[in-house]
């Protein structure tokens, strides 16, 4: 299998680079194919702009969709965008590893979503509608498995938290981003309070635990998301009532083994 490691840490003797070396290690030492999108060491451009577009469609007016959409189309997008659809689509599992920064992803993480996500490829895939999207997007039948690094504890991201469930704050990333364009999303792994680790056990605990997760990485049931085309949404856009009745917000998108 190949699987596309997708990361963005400065520090190369950071926890979150650590761990992106184990994740190197044990995926090849199981007779996997790894590829790298070290965004940092790629100085990925973290900027969304008009320079993303050498041929435009439209030189009057900049619109992201149309001019993505075009430069998708016409063969004239700028080449690191194309490498990394290209390396998207070889892949049979992506990894994304990164701090926590303000609730979110790296400025950098986020700008290769939206660079890389353009029309006809992201979204609008197949018909230039929202009809393949939620679990039937272009990166169907693959796997992504999320390993983000918090500063605040456990306990700050359980289900009545401080900080928020983890699952909810990363909902825009899982569900989205790598649900929205097809992939099977695993649970979250987290590694909370990284700011008190100290000691080369805590270190070595924490890549154990990451090296039990990456073995079931073609293996571990993904996150029950309801497709957008499964029949929970008869008309692309509101839950039929007979579906979570009663229940609103993003727990209402994640179906209930009794839903089966």
């Amino acid at each position: 299998m190949k699987v596309l490691i997708v990361y963005a840490h400065p520090e190369p003797t950071s926890l979150t680079r650590q761990l992106v070396n184990v994740t190197a290690e044990t995926l090849s030492a199981a007779g996997h194919t790894v590829m790298h999108s070290d965004l940092y060491g790629m100085r990925w451009k973290a900027v969304y702009d008009a320079d993303d577009f050498p041929v435009r469609e439209n030189p009057e007016r900049l619109s992201f969709i149309a001019e993505g959409g075009h430069a998708y189309a016409s063969g004239h997008q700028v080449s690191d965008v194309v490498v990394e659809q290209q390396k998207l689509l070889a892949a049979d599992a992506v990894i994304l590893q990164f701090p926590m920064w303000w609730y979110s992803v790296p400025a950098i993480l986020k700008s290769w979503i939206e660079r890389v996500y353009v029309w006809g490829f992201g979204f609008g895939y197949k018909d230039g509608t929202n009809n393949y999207r939620f679990g039937d997007g272009i990166l169907k039948g693959k796997r992504a498995l999320v390993n983000v690094q918090t500063g605040g504890s456990a306990a700050d991201y359980g289900p009545r938290g401080i900080n928020g469930p983890i699952e909810q704050l990363l909902f825009p990333l899982t569900h989205g981003t790598l649900f929205y364009a097809g992939m099977d999303v695993l649970p979250t792994h987290a590694v909370h309070s990284t700011m008190r680790v100290s000691t080369a056990e805590d270190v070595e605990a924490i890549k154990e635990a990451w090296r039990v997760r990456l073995a079931g990485l073609f293996t571990d049931a993904p996150v029950p998301f309801r497709s957008q085309n499964g029949g929970d949404f008869p008309d692309h856009h509101t839950m039929a009532a007979h579906v979570a009745p009663g229940q609103t917000g993003l727990a209402a998108h994640f179906a209930d083994a009794g839903d089966a």
